[in-house]
């Protein structure tokens, strides 16, 4: 192997995990902004499904989605443990509500096992890969397929 190639495969990225559902999942450290305590959310009349509503954060209004809806999971509780991740992806800030954050880990990107083939689940098409160890198996997610352009269309964020 070239030592360009196993310098990629040694490359090391940062996630910050959370859990869904009885679920771990994983973003990009470098996407996400801060992690809130749950607040009020004024809600938008006529928006999709997925849009709790909005918050405003230090004068700037962001958009907060129920990411169990999102990727079409089970309700759940807001909870003690409930948070609200400010995330960018592009130029777009979302929140999105997640049922508690867990940690930052460490993996490598020869580690990352690409998304499994699971038909036409709409909650799939965000994996960006799954990563697996003895203790858990941690689902990535895309961050720019998440907030996609019909997303941004919308005029929400």
């Amino acid at each position: 192997m070239s030592a360009v190639l196993q310098e990629k495969s040694q490359q090391m990225f940062r996630w910050v995990t959370f859990r869904l559902a009885d679920e771990t999942y994983g973003i990009n450290v470098m996407q996400v902004q801060e992690v809130l305590r749950m607040t009020d959310v004024a809600p938008v009349p006529g928006a999709p499904h997925y849009v709790m509503g909005i918050i405003n954060l230090r004068g700037n209004v962001v958009t907060v989605l129920d990411t169990r809806k999102l990727l079409d999971l089970s309700a759940g509780d807001i909870t003690e443990s409930s948070r609200i991740m400010i995330i960018e992806s592009g130029k777009v800030t979302v929140g999105l509500l997640v049922d508690s954050v867990a940690e930052v880990v460490n993996i490598a990107s020869s580690d990352i096992d690409p998304p499994p083939s699971v038909g036409n689940d709409e909650g799939s098409r965000y994996i960006q890969g799954i990563y697996s160890s003895e203790q858990q198996i941690l689902i990535l997610i895309d961050l720019n397929k998440l907030i996609a352009e019909d997303h941004r269309d919308m005029g929400l964020f």
